[in-house]
């Protein structure tokens, strides 16, 4: 039994009918009696038998989502998120012996409680076998049942904005042994429609056009791992005071985590303990109980505990005394049966704990708590080290980071959102390109977010996500997200299929551009950066009025989208986007350029100047040499400049790799440098107080490690060519090895008194050069050793 990875619909037919040739011969089924007004979980259910042994393809879909078992024996999880007119479905290899068998589907859909990110359509499962498997084991044609689950509901508990409601299972009415399909009142399903693939399909209904899902399966791997930091029995257990930790008890408790016992609560008693993961998961928690019937268990997460019951502060997240433990979770009645196994439907995110028992007339055994981790299997193939070793402390902080917030799409965070975000999107594929050959999700991520554009022309600023939302800076980053995976990756049929929305992007924005020649604040959540002062991240007139950052930013991708258009041919339109970004460059300097101090300001009231305006200006290449220098020299030296926070600061790494101060990026890594003694496990949102512990634009310096100290940019679309100009700052030496479309590129510098030791190796065709203080040296395929 496999999942796999199509690339095309199976289903297909071009030889067939217009009207027909997108239709799949399997149907949406679904309960005759399922509520479409509120959430609900059902188990699919077909009984069958195999005569002669072999090997089936089956694709399957759901609406939400489905657990698939066959046997009892679980196939996958699915479908990965997308939207009604992409919806992912996804493909499994099954051996077939001889006899009876069951197909097992668990299937839940939460209707206007479920997470921002879980589009829907209505309630439905569909499961299509290939070829002669399909009268028997297909919906719409073999005997599927369907019955609905009791014992399961949907609260709506504080759930972390964005995330969805958590569920409480009743364990004395859910029917314990579904996985076999052992669950009570089964009906034959009724049919809603013909299975319809996206992009072929014509006299479409309003349902849902099915896409083979592009990605591998999810990482799951079973973790036994914590320890606890606070057992108390107590109704009111906040603040944390040591003083009442139940010290001896607790050891019980950890050897139960370890896998090595169990812990037995007595009747009428209350345990509340935090379990201290002592790393950040993304997990299905699975509880094993026996007895303590009518009692409850509730597991709660959280990313760090809190100074005070209100407020983001949270102080050094490895600390626990005096705080206060707020979070999310899921909650278990339990039916006093023996090893029953309570997990949620969906994974949970954090670093603590909270498990809650109470216990009525009977004591209660928790077997088991263990974790199963999931996420994108999204590892570091890439290596760097360098004379500094705090840079080396920061890789597990951000790649764990990273890592959290990559799964079915990229997310902005696990534990408040789950959305993916642009913004925050182009700095993880950049770091994700750093680290790894594998682009699978990279490559989603943008064509997701081309399907999200409306016909304003603008992007949403997250997608999926069944509530729509406008950042129309972020429509500009979705194209340097194109403009990146042009240079970084060999893959020019899908960077030319993205050029059509590239361009309506663009000309959304050209159609902003007035009189005076500069573009006005498109109408939408103008969000830069979460500067202090800045009210939800908008810079100073970048809500209703015309903005220096804004008009930059537009003239800098202008120049990126120019590029790609030259490279397909379109000169003309490339000669276009040129005469739009001078224009715009000079006109911002006309009306923002402020001679007295040498900056552009925010505001055409000169009042506010930021690093944003700044570095936004410089990476667009525009300015006279003259302004250049001041603009520069004023970026470095300015003490009064709206400092970039965590997101924006990677423009702000980008602007000193241009100005060649790799000195100055290792100054401002100090917030990463202080996270481990902080206690963080993962990057976080913001500068403190940070609501996020966990964000993954925070990993963008895996990117600069790479691109800007060591200095390995692509010098050509497709990485073709390289070019390797470092920015050793105060470094005495660097090493690193990345990954490249033909391989990897390895680098080697070190310090001799004024000269420079090299070792560059580059994969085979592939040539470059090396740029350092003035000097360049052509490099070849292979080893390129010398001394400069």
């Amino acid at each position: 039994m496999a999942r796999i990875t199509i690339t095309r619909d199976p289903f297909v037919d071009m030889s067939r009918a217009w009207p027909e040739r997108g239709d799949w011969a399997a149907s949406w089924v679904d309960h005759p009696q399922r509520p479409l007004d509120e959430p609900s979980v059902v188990v699919f259910r077909l009984k069958f038998e195999v005569n002669r042994p072999g090997t089936a393809r089956l694709h399957v879909s759901a609406d939400n989502r489905y657990y698939l078992l066959l046997d009892g024996q679980p196939l996958g999880r699915g479908p990965h998120r997308g939207d009604p007119l992409h919806w992912p479905f996804d493909s499994y290899e099954v051996e077939l012996g001889a006899g009876r068998h069951t197909l097992v589907a668990l299937s839940w859909w939460m209707a206007d409680i479920a997470p921002y990110a879980q589009m829907t359509v209505r309630p439905g499962f569909l499961l299509a076998a290939e070829g002669d498997w399909h009268p028997l084991l297909s919906t719409g044609a073999a005997a599927w049942e369907a019955a609905l689950v009791p014992g399961v509901e949907f609260t709506t508990e504080y759930t972390g904005f964005a995330t969805g409601a958590r569920i409480h299972i009743d364990g004395r009415a859910f029917p314990w042994g579904w996985e076999h399909g052992e669950v009570e009142d089964f009906r034959p399903v009724t049919t809603i429609v013909q299975g319809m693939a996206a992009g072929v399909k014509n006299e479409i209904p309003p349902y849902w056009l099915l896409t083979p899902t592009t990605l591998p399966a999810m990482m799951e791997q079973e973790r036994q791992v914590g320890r606890v930091r606070y057992l108390v029995e107590a109704d009111d257990p906040y603040p944390v005071r040591s003083a009442r930790h139940l010290a001896e008890e607790a050891a019980r408790w950890d050897e139960m985590l370890a896998g090595r016992g169990a812990v037995t609560i007595p009747p009428h008693t209350t345990r509340t303990a935090v379990i201290d993961l002592q790393d950040y998961y993304c997990a299905y928690p699975l509880l094993v109980t026996s007895g303590g019937a009518g009692g409850s268990v509730h597991l709660r997460w959280a990313e760090a505990l809190y100074e005070a019951p209100q407020g983001h502060h949270k102080g050094n997240r490895g600390e626990i005394e005096g705080k206060y433990f707020r979070g999310a979770g899921d909650r278990f009645t339990l039916d006093g049966g023996r090893r029953r196994r309570y997990r949620p439907l969906w994974w949970q995110a954090g670093r603590y704990v909270e498990v809650t028992v109470t216990t009525k007339q009977e004591p209660v055994t928790i077997e088991a708590l263990k974790l199963l981790e999931t996420r994108y299997p999204l590892e570091m193939e890439s290596r760097f080290s360098c004379s500094d070793e705090r840079l080396g402390r920061v890789i597990p902080i951000a790649l764990r980071g990273l890592q959290m917030c990559a799964h079915e799409t990229y997310m902005d965070c696990p534990y408040y959102e789950q959305l993916m975000y642009v913004g925050d999107t182009r700095l993880e594929v950049l770091a994700t390109y750093a680290i790894t050959g594998d682009d699978r999700l990279p490559r989603k991520a943008i064509a997701v977010f081309d399907a999200s554009r409306r016909l304003s022309g603008f992007t949403q600023s997250r997608f999926p996500s069944r509530i729509t939302q406008i950042i129309p800076p972020f429509s500009l980053w979705w194209v340097g997200m194109v403009y990146d995976y042009w240079l970084w990756r060999d893959d020019e049929s899908f960077v030319q299929a993205m050029m059509p929305g590239v361009r309506a992007v663009m000309e959304a924005f050209r159609s902003l551009v007035g009189a005076e020649g500069l573009m006005a604040a498109p109408n939408g959540w103008n969000y830069t950066d979460w500067v202090p002062g800045w009210s939800r991240g908008i810079p100073p007139d970048a809500d209703l009025g015309i903005s220096s950052i804004l008009n930059l930013q537009f003239a800098l991708v202008l120049g990126q989208k120019a590029e790609m258009e030259e490279a397909f041919g379109e000169t003309d339109l490339a000669h276009r986007d040129r005469e739009m970004a001078r224009s715009i460059t000079d006109a911002v300097l006309q009306h923002f350029w402020q001679e007295d101090r040498g900056l552009i300001a925010d505001n055409m009231a000169g009042d506010s100047f930021s690093e944003h305006a700044q570095c936004l200006a410089l990476l667009g290449g525009l300015l006279p040499e003259d302004i250049r220098c001041r603009v520069a020299e004023g970026l470095l030296t300015a003490p009064d400049l709206a400092r970039t926070t965590i997101y924006f600061t990677h423009y702000l790494f980008e602007t000193y790799y241009l100005l060649g101060r790799g000195d100055k990026i290792i100054e401002r890594l100090g917030l990463w440098f202080d996270l481990e003694a902080n206690g963080f496990k993962t990057t976080l949102e913001e500068p403190e107080p940070s609501r996020s512990d966990c964000h993954g634009w925070g990993a963008h310096p895996l990117h600069h490690y790479f691109a800007s100290l060591l200095g390995i940019r692509p010098a050509a679309a497709g990485f073709r060519r390289v070019r390797i100009a470092p920015r050793l700052g105060p470094l005495q030496w660097i090493e690193g090895t990345m990954p490249h479309p033909r391989g990897e590129i390895s680098a080697g510098l070190r310090r001799e008194g004024e000269r420079l030791a090299a070792r560059l190796v580059l994969p085979a065709g592939v040539s470059g050069t090396f740029a350092w203080q003035g000097q360049q040296r052509e490099l070849q395929p292979g080893v390129n050793e010398f001394t400069i």
